[in-house]
């Protein structure tokens, strides 16, 4: 097999991925085996919110009972904003929340306040969910919620520790779709961008409860050294505020997760699939990969889901997929692997940190059409700059945004 048949293999195999996690399908099959009935005296309120909102409000749309009374609110990122008949869109930023975003949250919180005990609510729950809806807490602004993000972002902070200090400062974020909404029954369908699949950590759990207490989370951030960091009004929160009363039990439905986009990626590129999450540190996971090659005999591929963090020390422009798939290319080279062989690391959700790429697809030959192009691959890695390195190569995966998201999926393919 050529170089560029692994690479056209690689990319096919992971939009195979990407579409296993589609959620008109997922949504529509949970409708199926539990299909949404007539509500007699009340409605149903549909809160959508992640990168897939969209497609998963047009899903419960679509599922509801003929004639059904219905108010709906969908809130997404920017790129996958579709217009949706009876449902509100609203467009949001991610990863570091705006003004549209406070504003779509105030509007969630209002049509929750408006849910009767004969209400049913649609909960429709995907990653993104944290940025995209943010609703700070008494004393702490949208700018004090956004500083917070970037520190946490730049920190190597996992998914869940992330989510934790986030929901210590939200209102809606650890249950408060619960909170507003009493006494109607919440009903929430999730598609996990989380590994393992803590509900309570999928967009920081607006419907399901919080991850941890106030001062778990505060003490988190002392142990991780960056309490200091935070502003002066996360801080005095952090230190003043009591919990919060207990939540009912979530009634909660995952419908698709990394998990099962592997499966589907692995299937389409007759790889071994390595249950072991992808996670940590970029650096770290680098190196777990190139020792996994060292263990097979060519030809092999691989499949990996995971997630993986970034610790930045420079300000040039990425994402955690980018970086992995640079940091292969270089050790790989580094370390004389012969052979043909292709790596891709790609964000299902088609939008790997803040750029237009979903990730990157590198080569054995990657560094050399760098340097051909005027690139120091030293100085790329050390700026954090894997963007302008990828698209120096020509390596840039470009998807567009997919409207779904369930993390990470990668593949290591020698020829």
């Amino acid at each position: 097999m050529t170089l560029k048949d692994l690479r056209v293999e690689a990319k096919c195999a992971f939009l195979a991925g990407v579409a296993a996690a589609v959620p008109d399908r997922t949504l529509g099959q949970a409708f199926e085996k539990q299909p949404l009935t007539e509500i007699k005296d009340g409605k149903y309120i549909i809160i959508s919110v992640g990168k897939a909102a969209c497609n998963m409000a047009q899903s419960a749309m679509d599922a509801l009972p003929k004639g059904a009374a219905v108010e709906a609110i969908a809130v997404t990122n920017y790129e996958n904003v579709v217009d949706i008949a009876g449902c509100r869109v609203f467009g949001a930023a991610h990863p570091v929340p705006d003004a549209n975003g406070q504003a779509a949250a105030s509007e969630v919180i209002a049509l929750l306040e408006t849910a009767t005990k004969n209400d049913v609510v649609l909960a429709l729950v995907s990653g993104g969910s944290s940025a995209l809806l943010p609703s700070p807490v008494t004393g702490v602004s949208l700018e004090d919620k956004a500083q917070v993000n970037e520190v946490l972002l730049a920190s190597g902070f996992d998914i869940t520790n992330m989510n934790l200090i986030r929901q210590s400062l939200s209102n809606l974020k650890g249950g408060g779709f619960l909170r507003y909404a009493k006494p109607a029954k919440v009903r929430s369908y999730i598609l996990s961008d989380v590994l393992g699949d803590d509900l309570r950590v999928v967009g920081s759990g607006p419907s399901i409860g919080p991850i941890g207490t106030i001062k778990e989370a505060r003490n988190l951030l002392i142990e991780k050294g960056i309490f200091d960091k935070m502003p002066a009004s996360v801080r005095k929160y952090l230190e003043t505020a009591k919990d919060r009363p207990a939540l009912p039990s979530p009634d909660a439905t995952l419908i698709c997760s990394n998990t099962q986009s592997l499966i589907a990626m692995a299937a389409k590129a007759d790889a071994i699939m390595i249950e072991e999450p992808l996670i940590g540190d970029v650096h770290d996971a680098a190196d777990r990969i190139l020792a996994d090659v060292k263990k097979h005999k060519a030809p092999f591929v691989l499949a990996y889901g995971g997630e993986t963090t970034v610790n930045l020390t420079g300000n040039g422009r990425g994402g955690r997929n980018q970086e992995l798939a640079l940091l292969v290319a270089e050790k790989a080279t580094h370390a004389g692997l012969t052979g043909t062989w292709a790596f891709l690391s790609g964000g299902t959700d088609g939008r790997d940190g803040p750029t237009d790429a979903a990730g990157g697809l590198v080569d054995g030959h990657t560094l050399d059409r760098i340097a051909d192009a005027g690139g120091n691959i030293t100085d790329l890695l050390a700026n954090n700059d894997s963007y302008a390195a990828l698209k120096l190569s020509d390596d840039l995966l470009m998807t567009g945004a997919t409207g779904t998201n369930v993390a990470d999926l990668q593949l290591f393919m020698m020829g």
